[in-house]
């Protein structure tokens, strides 16, 4: 049976001790609901339904998106802690003051739709900014993290998952910018005239290799290699190393980083480096706020670094690469995109780079660049007739085939071979008919 204790505060105590539970309590303002609570809480254990809700219940989100932060995003990378960062301020503004056990559905919804519409921000003619769809789903899926990781590892006794009872907002359409001979000619002239040199190196670099910005900014000198003219990636997005070809013009300009007369040789061993921080460690190069002010300077504010790649990966189907180098090369397509490790099955036809400027004589049923073999099988004369040669250079492809798919050749097809290069080598005559 459940204790009733009236506690020194005037309020109502309920203890519940039961074989096989660890003791539950809970105060409450009046005594009649102190003995329900004990009442239905019993009756849980009784069927193997209780759940332990009061740690839910006095746990706050802005508490608990702390406690995230201290020990679910340091394991992982950078960037992504960066950006949590940033996501769990907004959630902490919305959601802070709310207990895990009182965030509900439509809480999440609501929330949902007020970042879609734009309503929390506003222009300067006092009218909502919409946000993209991806950076709500961003932020959705670190809240259902959030209570995945209270329910399987911190006990919290929550029931369910919020997030999950929800309908997501779709991803949006994929970005096919694609930069003109201009709009390049405009930007690579105030890349150069940054003042720091490093601008110019990556921006370049990243339209020749199609490297991401972190794979380029965390480089380190071991990686590059100028004689076999290729880089090493061992931190992609996908986790998997991958090796990248480089042009000449790549190589051109991974030389002149690593002659940097400016590298501090004995602190790092970055290839663009940034300046000490406090604690005299140097990180990569923090070159968003210079690439975002040349870009607007430009005339293209809406250019977004990664567009540096997509262009890079456009210009190698172009260019005609077969599929092997292409996959090396790191384009963006799979086979294009797959080295590059977005892992999906896409061509030039799917939408992705749906303007891909078409290569002169390059036939629109084969790959660009890929030159149609002489067909030497189906050699006729004028009158029709396929030629001695011809038709042993036709038996030759058959009797291959076979080879190749069972193996064993028929002893006919064998019989037929042997004789037709006896009458082409002996003397054959000028035609065999068909």
């Amino acid at each position: 049976m459940p204790t009733i204790v009236k506690t020194d505060s005037g309020n109502w105590k309920a203890v519940i001790r039961k074989t096989g539970f660890p003791t539950a309590t809970k105060t409450f303002r009046l005594k009649r609901d102190a003995e329900d609570w004990a009442r239905r809480a019993e009756d849980e254990m009784v069927r193997g339904l209780y759940i332990k809700r009061a740690p839910s219940e006095r746990l706050l989100f802005g508490d608990a998106i702390d406690r995230y932060l201290l020990e679910v995003t340091p394991a992982k990378r950078s960037f992504t802690q960066q950006s949590e960062k940033h996501r769990a301020a907004t959630l902490k503004k919305h959601f802070g003051k709310y207990s895990l056990a009182g965030i509900t559905a439509e809480l999440v919804a609501k929330f949902q739709d007020e970042r879609l519409a734009g309503l929390d921000r506003l222009d300067d003619n006092g009218q909502p900014r919409p946000r993209a769809p991806n950076t709500v789903r961003l932020e959705l899926a670190m809240i259902g993290h959030l209570f995945t990781v209270a329910i399987k590892e911190w006990g919290l006794g929550l029931v369910y998952n919020p997030v999950l009872n929800i309908r997501r907002p779709s991803p949006g359409a994929g970005r096919n910018r694609r930069i003109s001979a201009a709009e390049e000619t405009g930007l690579l002239k105030l890349v150069d005239l940054y003042s720091n040199p490093m601008l110019r190196w990556i921006v370049r670099i990243a339209i020749e290799t199609g490297m991401r910005s972190s794979e380029i900014s965390s480089l380190r000198m071991g990686q590059v290699d100028l004689v076999k003219r290729i880089v090493l990636l061992t931190h992609t997005k996908n986790t998997t190393q991958r090796t990248v070809p480089l042009t000449r013009k790549a190589t051109a300009l991974f030389k002149e980083a690593l002659a940097n007369p400016v590298r501090p040789k004995k602190e790092t061993d970055l290839v663009f480096f940034g300046e000490p921080g406090k604690d005299k460690i140097r990180r990569p190069y923090n070159f968003n706020k210079a690439w975002r002010e040349i870009k607007s300077a430009a005339g293209m504010p809406e250019l977004h670094f990664h567009d540096l790649r997509h262009e890079a990966v456009s210009r190698f189907v172009e260019a005609g690469l077969s599929d092997q180098a292409r996959d090396d090369q790191g384009g963006g397509l799979r086979r294009v995109e797959g080295a590059q490790g977005s892992g999906r099955l896409q061509g030039p036809q799917d939408g992705r780079h749906p303007y891909l400027r078409q290569r002169r004589g390059a036939s629109r049923d084969r790959a660009p660049g890929v030159r149609r073999r002489p067909d030497r099988h189906r050699v006729r004369n004028a009158a029709g007739v396929l030629t001695a040669s011809a038709w042993t250079c036709q038996l030759a492809q058959v009797y291959r085939r076979s080879c190749h798919r069972n193996s064993v050749i028929p002893a006919r097809l064998s019989a037929y071979f042997q004789a037709f290069v006896l009458i082409c080598l002996i003397g054959s005559p000028r035609n065999v008919n068909t």
